[in-house]
């Protein structure tokens, strides 16, 4: 099976569908609308060199959600999917997302078993 890897600073970022704005039972395409593009990381080169030979590592992961400039990268089409390729520095932002202790348990489920070990303790 074949995937992506980028090189030097390049990186490899899978688009994050926008979701369609409704009004009533009408769906508003976003068509014409020139907005910057949503995506996570998929691959991500090990950096470049400098003009003194020093290596400059990047700095973004695999996993990292970011925000892609509205031109610029460069869309690819591999295994009926599509990318976007472009160098490190041209990417706008990192989005860092925190979880507050109030979400997460508001998240969680608490089931019969797990009272059933609190009630042996």
């Amino acid at each position: 099976m074949s995937k992506l890897v980028a090189l030097y600073n390049a990186c490899i970022v899978k688009p994050i569908e926008a979701e369609e704005e409704t009004y009533g039972n009408i769906i508003v395409p976003d068509m014409g609308k020139d907005t910057n593009t949503f995506g996570e990381v998929i691959s991500v080169g090990d950096g470049n060199f400098s003009l003194t030979g020093d290596k400059i590592p990047t700095q973004l992961k695999v996993g990292d959600k970011v925000v892609l400039p509205t031109q610029g990268f460069t869309k690819l089409p591999f295994n009926g999917e599509e990318y976007y390729v472009g160098p490190e520095n041209n990417i706008l932002a990192r989005v860092e997302s925190t979880v507050s202790v109030e979400d997460a348990l508001a998240e969680t489920e608490v089931t019969k078993q797990d009272i059933n070990d609190l009630t042996d303790i």
